[in-house]
């Protein structure tokens, strides 16, 4: 399975990216072995993912979320098909 994903950083920013490996992702990413970008602004959380048979369309969709406003990714992270907003919901 590969995943785009998109992770708040510590000052709040977004960031998007695609992976193989989530959970493998978000500790090399909390290690500062992930990005540059996000090297500096740790830690960071896992605020939405989708998943895709294909590494293609994972990249390819990384693409398109990186093209988005901050305020379109905002409505992503707030979306019903957020799995990670989801599975939040359910642990309350």
């Amino acid at each position: 399975m590969n995943y785009t994903y998109i992770v708040r950083c510590r000052d709040s920013s977004l960031y998007t990216g695609w992976t193989n490996d989530l959970e493998r992702r978000m500790r090399e990413h909390n290690a500062g072995k992930g990005a540059k970008y996000t090297k500096s602004r740790r830690p960071v959380v896992l605020v939405y993912f989708e998943a895709f048979e294909t590494r293609q369309e994972a990249m390819s969709r990384e693409y398109a979320i990186k093209r988005l406003k901050r305020e379109d990714k905002l409505k992503l992270l707030e979306s019903e098909c957020n799995p990670v907003k989801s599975r939040k919901e359910t642990e309350h």
